[in-house]
């Protein structure tokens, strides 16, 4: 029978090494953290504008561009403002965790 005792492994996961360096935060310029935010954002647009475009998959056009080849045109701009819109008010978390990995990593670098 199998018993409620888990027994660790060895080594450090990727929260034991954000926990042991978090109190180093401090040690990164604010224009470092500035960038890493930035490309956070950048990166939940981009799988945000994947996500917008594929729920426009399939449909028609209709109003002023029809059928026509604009429509798609029309639609990537529209799903690309979405996505940076919806990154920038805080998005679905994905830019959050990314963040924080970018931290995790740059502190360790030091």
């Amino acid at each position: 029978m199998a018993s409620g005792i888990s027994i660790p492994t060895p080594g450090l996961s990727p929260l034991d090494l954000i926990n042991a360096n978090a109190p180093a935060a401090g040690k990164l310029s604010a224009a470092s953290k500035a960038k890493a935010k930035a490309t956070s954002q950048d990166f939940e647009a981009v799988f945000l504008n994947s996500m917008f475009q594929q729920m426009f998959t399939g449909l028609q056009g209709d109003g002023p561009f029809g059928g026509s080849g604009a429509t798609g045109v029309w639609r990537s701009f529209l799903t690309d403002e979405y996505s940076k819109s919806f990154a920038k008010s805080g998005g679905i978390g994905i830019a959050d965790q990314v963040y924080r990995s970018l931290m995790a990593q740059q502190e360790i670098q030091q």
